[in-house]
């Protein structure tokens, strides 16, 4: 296989050509209340050619392995087509490598019915509280090696496998209907979603007592996020206008995402890091080939770098960062987060308690969305505080704002980081679901608006 690459890629009339090769294998089992909704195994293997001639790309995809000359040349003249002006790549290191993936039991060593039997058991327990009307419990593991070549002399082989369960609870009383959800996920193998007992009994517990919650009023609090929220904030309201392909189609935000402008206090940095070690969001090598490394978008409140692919990089005159991703081999790769969260600080959570004479303790997400700088989250699980201590828990918590303002307004930082991968992955651009995770430590916010009655 190493040779036919090698000849077709050097047959190649363009300025740049790359090559990507799947093996893949996925299993899974999903219950929803009480029936086994869905289970099954299966196998692909395709490929993609990606070629830049003038400044213009062309991309094929293809499952059958037999003809790669024909789909460079395919590639090739499609980009022949499009291409008006010079090419440019940041440059990145040749590398040639192996590289793989996986910290635990393999996925593929454990049976089809005993995956089963695991989701099987983890719904039943979630179904056994009497409040509970519907329950879901899903299993999910993928395997896949990739080859990753170009015209410049890369040649990578990587394999990953990616496991994890996501398991809700839904009950009703009456018209009043509440939900709970958690998601477990990550490249540390089969481990992971094994011995999930006590996170089942949280799942469904929480999803009954937020039927006795009350409904938040409407106001403006100062408010801790828990790792969870921290790291949905940190990747959602902000990691997204970080990805420079999305920057560079938004000329308004340029400025606004001026490098060296402070954008908080200095205890504040967030990072996008997919070379942590068994993370959902880590891997060696983008899917151009350009070596993972750890950066930094905001440093002690100062912005600092954004993310790139080699051709975003080239464009705004920066260093690629290694976050060129692609779904699989029927997508081209676009500007993509890994693991992104904020970085830890030394504050207590008793101590972000004390001094807070009417606040929110908001927890998880269940639902939001971002346009441009603004947000909308809900929180999945929220507790009042009431001078410097938790009290009742509190439901149809929205949190909403400018995500410029509200990095401003973060005033402390626990030391408890917590990353959180989960099967929903992050979507853009019709690529979903990514593997990334996020996280953070406990991070307390002023003067945030919340929605309510």
């Amino acid at each position: 296989m190493k040779d036919i690459v090698r000849k077709a890629l050097a047959a190649a009339k363009a300025d740049y050509v790359e090559l990507r090769i799947h093996h893949g294998e996925q299993s899974h089992v999903h219950y929803v209340g009480k029936e086994l909704e869905s289970i099954g195994e299966s196998t692909g293997c395709g490929g993609c050619v990606r070629a830049l001639v003038g400044g213009g790309w062309g991309f094929v995809s293809f499952n059958d392995l037999d003809d790669l000359p024909r789909y460079v040349r395919a590639a090739c003249h499609q980009a022949e087509l499009v291409g008006q002006e010079s090419s440019a790549l940041a440059p990145i290191p040749v590398s040639r490598d192996s590289c793989f993936d996986l910290y635990g039991m393999d996925p593929r060593e454990v049976s089809l019915s005993d995956k089963e039997a695991l989701a099987r058991g983890y719904n039943d327990l979630i179904r056994k509280s009497p409040k509970i009307q519907t329950s879901i419990a899903g299993y999910r593991d993928s395997h896949a090696n990739v080859l990753f070549a170009s015209s410049e002399g890369a040649f990578i082989e990587h394999e990953v496998i990616f496991c994890g369960i996501v398991l809700g609870a839904i009950a009703i009383d009456g018209t009043n209907v509440q939900q709970s959800h958690e998601s477990v996920a990550n490249l540390r193998g089969y481990e992971i979603v094994q011995d999930q007992e006590a996170l089942c009994e949280e799942v469904a517990k929480r999803a009954a007592d937020l039927l006795g919650a009350k409904p938040i009023d409407a106001g403006q609090y100062t408010v801790i996020a828990d790792p969870q929220l921290a790291g949905v904030f940190a990747h959602e309201a902000f990691g997204h206008l970080s990805e420079a392909d999305f920057l560079y189609e938004h000329k308004e935000l340029q400025d606004v995402m001026r490098l060296g402008r402070r954008f908080g206090d200095d205890l504040l940095s967030i990072v996008d890091d997919p070379t942590m070690e068994g993370e959902a969001g880590s891997y060696s090598y983008d899917s151009e080939g350009t070596p993972a490394r750890k950066t930094y978008l905001i440093r002690d409140g100062i912005l600092v770098e954004r993310l790139h692919s080699r051709e975003t990089a080239a464009k705004m005159g920066e260093k690629p960062t290694g976050n060129a991703r692609a779904l699989g081999y029927s997508n081209p790769p676009i500007v993509r987060m890994s693991n992104t969260y904020i970085e830890p600080r030394d504050a207590s959570f008793e101590g972000m308690l004390d001094g807070i004479d009417e606040g929110v303790y908001a927890c998880g997400a269940i639902g939001g969305m971002t346009d441009m700088e603004m947000f909308t989250f809900t929180a999945a699980d929220a507790f009042a505080i009431r001078k410097g201590k938790l009290a009742e828990r509190l439901r149809e918590v929205m949190l909403t704002g400018n995500v410029f303002e509200t990095l401003k307004n973060i005033d402390a930082i626990g030391s408890d980081l917590e990353m959180l991968g989960g099967l929903g992955g992050c979507g853009k651009g019709g690529q979903s679901p990514l593997r990334v995770s996020t996280g953070g430590p406990h991070t307390r916010i002023r003067n945030v608006v919340i929605g309510g009655r």
